[in-house]
């Protein structure tokens, strides 16, 4: 099961309310939109990619919490970035220094921040080329570190600001550089 995109403009323009409200109507959709203002459906996570996910959100979660340096989102959250898409990584990490900016009714809501740190998990049925294009658009929003995470092909594309995306085949772990000091992400569980 592929995503189903769902091109409403100029018919339909959805306010930033009213994609909020949408989703909240919704809850059971996994509901993202392109930077045009299409809606993107995709289908839930199956059990392999489900707890692969559940994985990498309590490692990067246990790290945070040793450190207090940030804040960590899971697959359910939902971020406004500043191209004007709403796009909800599979994990995802911003600074203090950065999250304490916004409103509390921004924090509540779907935050208008690009994150520090992303992590996209592919699944069976994702194209990978998709997810190429949505890594680069964190890039281009902001994102300083990304990871694509390929458990099938046991591959992994660093994504950094200023530079070209690594490709590591079947690395065995992943630093998480300056953006995430001291943070070390085994890869065992993942690629099996």
């Amino acid at each position: 099961m592929t995503a189903i995109v769902i091109n409403l403009r100029p018919t339909i323009e959805l306010t930033d309310d009213e994609f909020y409200q949408f989703c909240q109507q919704n809850p059971d959709l996994r509901i993202e939109t392109t930077a045009t203002g299409a809606l993107i459906v995709t289908p839930p996570a199956g059990g392999g990619t489900g707890k692969r996910n559940a994985d990498l959100t309590t490692d990067v979660g246990l790290w945070n919490r040793q450190t207090a340096l940030g804040v960590v989102f899971d697959s359910s959250t939902i971020f406004k970035l500043p191209n004007g898409a709403n796009k909800s990584p599979d994990v995802a990490w911003v600074s203090y220094d950065r999250w304490n900016t916004l409103t509390l009714e921004q924090q509540e809501r779907f935050p208008p921040i690009s994150p520090d740190f992303v992590i996209e998990l592919r699944s069976r049925t994702d194209d990978i080329e998709d997810l190429e294009a949505k890594m680069q658009e964190y890039m281009d929003n902001g994102v300083r570190l990304g990871w694509l995470i390929d458990p099938q092909a046991e591959q992994v594309k660093i994504y950094r600001q200023g530079q070209s995306v690594e490709t590591l085949q079947s690395p065995l772990t992943l630093s998480g550089e300056t953006v995430l000091p001291g943070f070390l992400l085994g890869l065992s569980r993942i690629f099996r």
